[in-house]
């Protein structure tokens, strides 16, 4: 009897067992998608770099931490080591932190530094040394391995040091950043990306020799060869030389932060953002906001796109005037319980209550003061095998950042610290500057969305746009994050993609919206990557050319 009894347990056990297995092989996912694991970058070579490192056993943070380097050389004018970046980080138990390595106000910051800001944003390097932040790019991968990580760290970086040495034909985002590259102006980059003969190589092959030694010493000694070694040397003097402060000190104590995610309810998610200096506070409130106006489906007529867009946009005009209680926690005390109440349904039932259906309201009646916009980054989503998943959002800033180039170790620079015009009267030495960066997780009982954007500015209209189109319109992912972008920009103007609906751009003109129609094509771009139904959807975004890749 008692045989019989443990023969039925076994039984039993073996059945609950392979029952999952029968599922998992009967499932059967749609063309495009993967069944495992899949990463999401603004270039297809980097997303399976990130693909491969998965594959090989590694965790979601080592794929993207793989996927971020090969960033840095694809997309040289959009990220890189000499910048910073933000890490939303869902480990397998579905617990999530938050790594920040923006960087930071240099401790010889001139206190009259704000007195020299740019009147207008014009979004292309300038090579002036002093908006260069203390970049905390390797620092926050260091913190994210030490804590995620299952490869060597060495592995993360011996695909990018291989193309870097070999070289690779200019991808065209690339190129057409090149072609933007002012030899008056910053003389150190165009001498990085010319031939011999003094000439930019806009479409012919590449090669970043000087950053390969560089990262092979970091890869090799680990993040301490940056901070405080020959390269940390080299690139102060390089620095130094271009105007900026940045000091051997400053670097030496640059220190990643791990935080929590706040969390915000979206509906059956639970949505998981980063706390300022990012902009994930200003993502939930236009969502909010618009959540409050109950939308179940996509809009069909004209009169209903005009309501909502109009809506949507008066929502972006109030976001703005709050941009100035976005800032460093560890700073800005009282601006973080401003921040942490945008988060509210409450603060946004009071914003919509003060939105009006048929018309818009001067400046003063959204409480805007006029920034500077910024445009630039790179956002890397990645989901992997056990369920983790890494939104990470990057950036040196401007295009090419701040222009420096440091021939010593192959560096560009950030202008980051530019990010204060305007926003602040005053900089501290450590303070970070306030961001619009906002990677988020979402995750329901049954799904999980990994999603980010680059784009400067312009991340919050992207995102917004994107999960409002997939979660409330029910577009696919790919649709939802090729829709057509409207952004208010730091004025309340309102600027449209070429491919905007024309009628629907004419009737909000109507209602008073100042209009302004300019190429913002790639500007901005989404990258997201989510598992709905036992299977894996993987979309870069096309306005950057980026291709996912899984398995």
């Amino acid at each position: 009897m008692a045989r019989t009894k443990l023969c039925i347990c076994c039984a039993l056990l073996l059945v609950i067992a392979i029952i999952p297995v029968i599922i998992y092989f009967s499932i059967k996912c749609p063309r495009g998608t993967f069944r495992n694991a899949a990463v999401a970058t603004d270039a297809i070579k980097c997303s399976e770099i990130g693909r491969d490192i998965l594959q090989r056993g590694g965790s979601a943070v080592d794929g993207a931490i793989a996927a971020l380097l090969c960033t840095g050389i694809m997309n040289p004018q959009s990220a890189g080591i000499g910048g910073g970046s933000m890490f939303t980080v869902m480990d397998s138990s579905g617990n999530v932190k938050i790594i920040n390595s923006r960087e930071t106000a240099p401790s010889n910051m001139n206190s009259d530094r704000l007195k020299f800001c740019p009147r207008s944003s014009t979004m292309l390097a300038d090579g002036n040394g002093i908006w260069i932040g203390v970049p905390g790019e390797i620092r926050g991968y260091e913190m994210a391995h030490k804590l995620y990580g299952k490869l060597p760290w060495a592995d993360l970086f011996q695909p990018t040091i291989k193309l870097a040495r070999e070289g690779f034909p200019i991808p065209p985002v690339q190129g057409g950043a090149i072609e933007k590259i002012d030899k008056t102006k910053t003389p150190s980059l165009w001498k990085a990306f010319s031939d011999k003969n003094g000439n930019l190589l806009k479409n012919r092959t590449i090669k970043f020799e000087k950053l390969a030694d560089t990262l092979e010493m970091i890869a090799n000694n680990g993040s301490d060869a940056f901070y405080t070694g020959k390269i940390a040397k080299d690139l102060v003097r390089d620095v130094q030389e271009a105007g900026g402060v940045l000091t051997l000190l400053d670097l030496a104590s640059y220190k990643a932060r791990e935080t929590d995610a706040w969390v915000v309810p979206m509906g059956e998610y639970q949505m998981y953002i980063p706390p300022p200096p990012s902009g994930g506070a200003l993502l939930s409130l236009i969502l909010n906001i618009m959540k409050g106006y109950q939308m179940k489906s996509s809009l069909q007529s004209i009169d209903q796109k005009t309501l909502f867009y109009h809506r949507y946009l008066e929502a972006f005009k109030f976001t703005n005037g709050l941009k100035k209680y976005i800032g460093d926690p560890n700073f800005k005390s009282e601006e973080i319980k401003r921040a942490k109440n945008m988060t509210e349904d409450s603060f946004a039932n009071h914003i919509r209550s003060l939105i009006t259906d048929n018309r818009i309201h001067n400046p003063e009646y959204y409480n805007l003061t006029p920034y500077l916009d910024s445009m630039g980054t790179t956002h890397v989503s990645v989901l992997a095998e056990d369920g983790s998943a890494v939104a990470v959002t990057s950036t040196i800033n401007y295009i090419f950042g701040s222009g420096i180039y440091s021939s010593s170790t192959g560096i560009i620079l950030n202008n980051q610290l530019i990010d204060f015009c305007r926003r602040t009267v005053h900089i501290s030495p450590g303070e970070q500057p306030p961001s619009s960066m906002a990677p988020a997780v979402l995750k329901s009982d049954s799904e999980i969305l990994v999603i980010g954007a680059s784009g400067g500015s312009r991340i919050t209209s992207a995102l917004a746009s994107a999960l409002i189109n997939h979660l409330w319109f029910g577009k696919s992912l790919k649709k939802a994050i090729n829709a057509s972008l409207v952004f208010v920009d730091s004025v309340n103007s309102v600027e449209f993609e070429n491919d905007f609906d024309k009628e629907l751009i004419e009737t909000l003109a109507g209602l008073g919206h100042q209009l302004k129609q300019v190429d913002i094509s790639y500007h901005s771009s989404v990258n997201a990557v989510e598992k709905k139904g036992g299977c894996v959807c993987a979309v870069s975004d096309e306005r950057k050319q980026g291709e996912a890749a899984g398995y």
